[in-house]
């Protein structure tokens, strides 16, 4: 089964849930939850599992617990496939 990883950077405490659009290989999502008990990681996981129609099972956060830069893995996609799912959400 493919992993790939995806990179983000992050803004918690933002005024609506979004997948805001690529920053050359860095997705940029934006997310109401605040960074506080790690309300915004779960949050941002929620959101890229639905932006990608997968389960959210399939998805950790790999590197960035504490930051707004993160790398997450998608378990089950390739690099290609995440890309053409978000490039059709962000359309």
């Amino acid at each position: 089964m493919p992993m790939a990883s995806l990179r983000l950077k992050v803004t918690p405490s933002a005024s609506r849930d979004a997948v805001v659009g690529w920053q050359g290989d860095v997705l940029r999502v934006h997310v109401r939850a605040p960074a506080h008990r790690r309300k915004a990681n779960d949050e941002v996981l929620r959101l890229l599992a639905v932006s990608l129609g997968v389960d959210r099972r399939r998805l950790r956060i790999t590197h960035g617990e504490t930051s707004r830069r993160k790398v997450v893995s998608v378990d089950g996609l390739d690099e290609k496939e995440i890309r053409a799912r978000l490039t059709s959400v962000l359309s």
